[in-house]
Formats: structure tokens, C-alpha cells, sequence
């Protein structure tokens, strides 16, 4: 599932914590892709405290799952709170956005339809 440059990156064949993988900065959202390739990415995120990415939507499902703290998710105007082992799935063509109501780190799961 992961491109030459992914698996040049990311360790393979051991567990790994995907929340030690990324810091949270002050006042920012940090993310780092993982894995990307033509069924979709993987990629995982850090929230500061009231950061958020902004209403809009994506042409394949989007599974979020919380990795540490806790996010809200706006999907087709729904408020929905995640916490830590939680995983939410943002369908396809549906707008969402995610705010930090406190610092939180996701796991973003693209896929891609074939």
C-alpha cells in the first residue's frame, strides 16, 4: 500500500506508535503523509488548541481516527466528537471540517474508489 518514498520514510515490519510520529506546533496544524499511492493516502495530523481545517469535501471516503485528545468534526453540518480510539468516517462528496477544541492528533485513511 505504500510507495517507494512512503516506505523510505516509515518503518516497516515493527508496531509503531503513529502518535509519536508527529508534534503538535503552537497555534498550527502539522501533518505528515505516510503512505500515498493510487487507492489513497494516509496521513496523520496534529491540532494545536482551536485550530481546524476549513468546511469542504473530497471525492473518496475519509476515515478518521483519533490518536490522542479529542476533535470535533462537522459533517453535512453535524457536530461530531471524537475521542481517543474512536474512528469516524467521512463519506465521500459530504462537506466536513475539523476543529480542535483542545490539542488533538488523527489518523486520516483516504480511499480512493477504483
Amino acid at each position: 500500500m505504500t510507495d517507494k518514498n512512503s516506505r523510505d520514510q516509515f518503518p516497516s515490519a515493527i508496531p509503531v506508535n503513529l502518535a509519536s510520529l508527529i508534534d503538535y506546533a503552537p497555534q498550527a496544524v502539522v501533518s505528515r503523509t505516510i503512505a500515498k499511492n493510487a487507492a489513497g493516502t494516509l496521513t496523520i495530523f496534529a491540532f494545536d488548541k482551536d485550530e481546524s481545517l476549513s468546511e469542504h469535501t473530497a471525492p473518496f471516503d475519509a476515515f478518521v481516527q483519533i490518536l490522542d485528545g479529542e476533535g470535533e468534526l462537522t459533517i453535512s453540518g453535524e457536530k461530531v466528537v471524537a475521542r481517543q480510539n474512536e474512528t469516524v468516517l467521512m463519506p465521500a462528496n459530504i462537506p466536513h471540517a475539523v476543529y480542535a477544541r483542545q490539542p488533538f492528533k488523527m489518523f486520516l485513511i483516504m480511499l480512493k474508489e477504483k
